[in-house]
């Protein structure tokens, strides 16, 4: 027979049947009433309504007008503030003061000194602006990166591995001698085809002529680092080319970001400790150097060289139209060859003349 206890009754029970004094909580439901982990923010996010701004066609030469208003020209022109009269004056009203190389070095000699930098020897760093608008108005110069040797060497302070392919035993031989890494024929492009080689452990890559048709089959890897004789890695005098790599000075001239007219090269030209004109041949050598690449156009390519010498913030302004030209006209080109041209004609007519002349 079922009997029905009531809940005081029940109560108690349970207490003697535990044989404690506390009371174990029972679920009376038959469900779990909590949630899924996520399910309510899961459904926060759906109420939330995302709203997407349509923004109108922008034509492509007024987007980031805004910034670009906003930021300043980096081509800096202080030809038409006045000349300081002393030498005590603010500087942003007045022109930069112009040194020559050996004031500029003597300057950096001077901060330099034992008695404040304590840095004798310190890297002589320059700083070359260009001007990168190339001969069509909408164009510009792509950046570019050489090696150039200076006449006067100095530590530079790279490692560098150079591997250099060349037939034939006096060809190695003079490119072991003249400083190459690793020297080698046909077997060393077979190693590097079988991947006993790994060409990421070299900086430059140098090859002779008379190895061009068997080097072919690497071009696919080498790929930018092929030897051509435009960056001059291809060439017959091996051991002026691994001199080069392997004591010049590597610089780069690259565009700004926001300015595409405004390129920098950043480099050293050596030390503090050196001779000063022997650092003075090596800027001139390495403006040379640079000048080699201005565009055909009107106008200045260099437009400002200043002298660094950290841990010193001092910049030293210079004047590079010493060493390099400082203006490029087309005109006088032409007019230079129009007139080569009509003393050949003359030349010429002079020649048909005096043979006439003989034969009557």
């Amino acid at each position: 027979m079922l009997s029905i206890l009531s809940k005081p009754s029940l109560i108690s029970v349970l207490r003697q049947q535990s044989g404690k004094g506390t009371l174990r909580s029972l679920h009376t439901t038959a469900l779990c009433e909590a949630a899924r982990k996520g399910t309510r923010e899961k459904a926060r996010k759906k109420k939330v309504k995302v709203e997407v701004k349509k923004v109108g066609f922008i034509p492509h030469n007024q987007r980031d007008k805004k910034i670009d208003l906003q930021r300043q020209n980096k081509h800096v022109d202080d030809s038409w503030k006045q000349v300081p009269t002393d030498n005590c004056y603010v500087g942003k009203y007045y022109r930069w003061p112009l040194y020559t190389v050996a004031e500029a070095i003597q300057c950096h000699r001077e901060t330099h000194h034992p008695t404040m930098y304590n840095e004798p020897n310190s890297p002589l760093m320059i700083d070359v602006e260009l001007n990168m608008k190339a001969e069509k108005s909408t164009k510009h110069v792509d950046n570019f990166q050489r090696v150039v040797l200076l006449p006067h060497k100095f530590e530079h302070g790279e490692e560098r591995r150079i591997l250099v392919f060349t037939k034939g035993n006096d060809e190695i031989q003079k490119a072991r001698e003249a400083g190459g890494t690793l020297v080698g024929g046909v077997e060393l492009i077979k190693d590097v085809t079988e991947g006993e080689l790994l060409l990421a452990d070299y900086q430059y890559i140098i090859a002779h002529t008379n190895i061009l048709p068997e080097l072919v089959a690497l071009r696919g890897l080498l790929k930018r680092r092929f030897p051509n004789p435009k960056s001059e890695t291809l060439g017959i005098n091996l051991s002026e080319m691994i001199r080069r790599f392997a004591d010049g000075i590597s610089y780069v001239a690259a565009k700004d970001e926001h300015q595409q007219d405004f390129g920098l090269v950043k480099t050293c030209v050596g030390t503090l400790n050196m001779d000063s004109q022997h650092l003075e041949e090596n800027l001139s050598c390495l403006l040379k150097d640079i000048n080699t690449m201005r565009p055909k156009r009107e106008g200045r390519f260099i437009t400002r060289v200043l002298l660094k010498s950290p841990p010193s913030s001092e910049q030293l302004k210079i004047d590079p139209f010493v060493y390099v030209p400082e203006l490029y006209i087309k005109s006088d080109a032409r007019k230079s060859a129009a007139s080569d041209r009509t003393e050949e004609a003359d030349n010429t007519d002079e020649d048909a003349a005096e043979k006439k002349v003989a034969v009557n």
